[in-house]
């Protein structure tokens, strides 16, 4: 049995959850703006502050000014079934997935909304045959996927001439890629995964093929409050200034301004792409030198750059458990077990919030919390 002596470096910050994902570099409660805490959202100040991070959000992600951003309840979930629950039902719809969350927007799609859509999956780590999506229908599909650790290569398969509108689920995608806008009818995302801010609220980008369905079309069912975003067949347009439709968390939205700045502060979107791009790689280099571990994405070209998702050889769920409670408990790497629907395995942030030193120095621990998880394996 091969002895792996326990790593006396770590990274300094082990936070390699997939989400809520690591604060940025420097982050502190104490250096958020506190001048909007305890004042109402709907006072100058408050939209002030919201209106600032619709700004900043813009700016990192370079959003056209034909698109209108909006803070919206319920995370990324809540983004997107307020898309869907608004929007869909003019067209036939197609569903791609390939992982747990697009297998989420299938059953809103078949069993809530009943729309009986055409579905295209893949296995974990694998992508449906992207040149197959029929574009005269309403398409939804995960840019990235969280939970499988495969992503679509770039925008180029999403027709220019498309008759239908494109939905798509980028919460592990934005600020880590450089997304085509002109083909993204909707797009939708969380504060919690690329920025490293706090979960609970949801953004939503519409480009004006999305607001001309908005205003067109009436759907033939129910619209909780939070979802709508039309009065008398007009778009709400205050939702995209920052008055929210409900109460936010003004501390959630001076951490996301703060990330924001930060993310200026390295180069903007540039700057957090070559970040993620040096993490994903400092772990690539660190999966080709151990034969025990590998991608559940196998395909570089369609491998995520942020959540990163291994294979670890011969390993079932008990085995990964014992591999990422070894490593918290010294530590080491926090929350890096697969998600619960995946294949067992480890699947590791490399967003842009992370620094590369860390990542460089999780290999050596993965090498030990391998050894001790299969010394305990009974013989």
């Amino acid at each position: 049995m091969t002895i792996v002596t326990k790593p006396q470096a770590k990274p300094a910050r082990p936070h390699f959850s997939s989400g809520p994902c690591a604060k940025p570099p420097g982050w502190e409660a104490s250096k958020l703006q506190t001048e909007s805490m305890g004042r109402s959202h709907r006072a100058k100040i408050g939209k002030n502050r919201l209106g600032l991070a619709i700004e900043l959000m813009r700016e990192v992600l370079q959003v056209p000014d034909t698109h209108r951003i909006g803070i919206v309840p319920g995370s990324d979930t809540g983004a997107f079934e307020m898309a869907m629950w608004t929007m869909l039902g003019a067209k036939p719809v197609t569903t791609l997935a390939w992982e747990s969350f697009g297998e989420g927007w299938v059953t809103d799609a078949a069993k809530q909304l009943k729309l009986d859509p055409t579905i295209l999956r893949a296995d974990y780590g694998q992508l449906p045959d992207l040149g197959a999506v029929d574009w005269s229908n309403d398409v939804l599909f995960t840019w990235n996927g969280t939970t499988s650790g495969a992503r679509v290569p770039n925008g180029d398969w999403i027709a220019a001439d498309r008759e239908g509108l494109s939905f798509a689920d980028a919460t592990s995608a934005v600020f880590a890629y450089d997304m085509p806008w002109d083909k993204l009818d909707v797009t939708t995302f969380s504060w919690q995964k690329v920025l490293g801010g706090e979960g609970g609220h949801g953004v939503i980008i519409l480009g004006p093929r999305a607001v001309e369905r908005l205003e067109s079309f009436t759907p033939d069912r129910p619209l909780p409050k939070i979802f709508r975003m039309t009065k008398g067949g007009k778009l709400i347009e205050g939702i995209f200034k920052g008055e929210t439709i409900n109460t936010p968390s003004m501390l959630a939205v001076e951490d996301v301004i703060f990330a924001l700045e930060w993310a200026k502060s390295v180069g903007g979107l540039s700057g957090l792409i070559a970040r993620s791009n040096a993490n994903a790689a400092a772990l690539g280099k660190i999966v080709e030198e151990r034969d025990w571990l590998g991608h559940l994405a196998p395909d570089a070209a369609s491998r995520s750059t942020t959540s990163v998702c291994l294979t670890v050889d011969g390993a079932d769920t008990d085995f990964i458990k014992k591999m990422a409670s070894l490593l918290e408990a010294e530590d080491a790497a926090y929350d890096i077990a697969g998600y619960r629907d995946a294949p067992a395995g480890l699947r590791i942030w490399c967003g842009a919030t992370v620094d590369t030193s860390d990542v460089e120095a999780l290999g050596p621990w993965l090498d030990w919390a391998y050894a001790e998880a299969k010394a305990a394996v009974p013989a």
